[in-house]
């Protein structure tokens, strides 16, 4: 009796997570929601019962990671935060790499960039890191060039030469799916492309780097960096699982960056 009761004993310790903890993470629609509702699955198994709160923009998930509202962000690159911080003086850190979006260049109007008509006005993102990946793409497609001092956050007045006399329309990046009808070409960020039904193996007209240096990340606030729940929730998104997901359900779109 004494060795069943041990051994029931022993299940039950196997059986259930060390800790229980709830939490919330701030994501953007599209791909970091769909990867997050996989990662919450295997997070449960461990103790951790995450919450996932979706923002249509790349503003709000900062500012309320900073506020306490939520407890860790995952929607966004690093130089993206590097750029808030500096900016918002926001206390925040990035725990772990999650996926590479590589940024696409498309149009319905032209098949390539080499087809782009004098005096086109093309559509970037309005932020600065992202408008000057934007910048960056098609510079290194040679329809502009940019000065190298600007680094990562050169603006259309970094551009040192521009012979098609491109317009550059600065909008906000949710909006770029929906400006195709109204600009000859627009880059856009992949989870935004996706969730506007566009692939950028297929439907892109340029596309980023492999190299590039936009992994997104994990953030949470600088106090909480070494909470036990952060070390569980890098370790769930990290999960096997986790990225053979990502390969079979974006077929390349995405690439997990750990």
């Amino acid at each position: 009796m004494m060795k069943f009761l041990a051994t029931a004993a022993l299940a039950a310790l196997v059986s259930f997570p060390a800790f229980a903890e709830d939490i919330k993470v701030g994501v953007t629609p599209g791909e970091h929601a769909q990867i997050m509702e996989k990662v919450k699955e295997v997070a449960a198994k461990k103790g951790l019962n995450i919450e996932i709160l979706e923002f249509s923009d790349y503003v709000v998930p900062n500012q309320a990671l900073a506020d306490g509202d939520l407890n860790a962000n995952s929607f966004q690159h690093q130089p993206y935060l590097d750029n808030q911080i500096a900016d918002r003086g926001f206390d925040l850190v990035s725990v772990g790499k999650t996926i590479t979006t590589p940024m696409g260049v498309y149009s319905k109007k032209v098949k390539s960039l080499g087809e782009i008509a004098d005096g086109a006005t093309v559509a970037i993102p309005n932020d600065p890191t992202n408008g000057g990946r934007a910048l960056l793409v098609l510079a290194k497609e040679g329809l502009i060039k940019v000065n190298p001092e600007a680094g990562l956050k050169a603006g259309p007045a970094d551009i040192t030469e521009n012979p098609k006399n491109i317009h550059f329309s600065e909008l906000d990046a949710a909006q770029l799916p929906r400006s195709l009808d109204d600009v000859d070409a627009a880059v856009i960020n992949t989870n935004y492309a996706l969730e506007a039904g566009l692939h950028p193996k297929d439907d892109a007209i340029a596309i980023e780097s492999s190299e590039s240096p936009y992994a997104n990340v994990i953030v949470v606030r600088k106090a909480d960096e070494n909470a036990p729940w952060v070390k569980t929730l890098v370790e769930s998104y990290h999960d096997d699982s986790i990225k053979a997901f990502i390969n079979d359900e974006f077929k390349g779109a995405l690439i997990a960056s750990w």
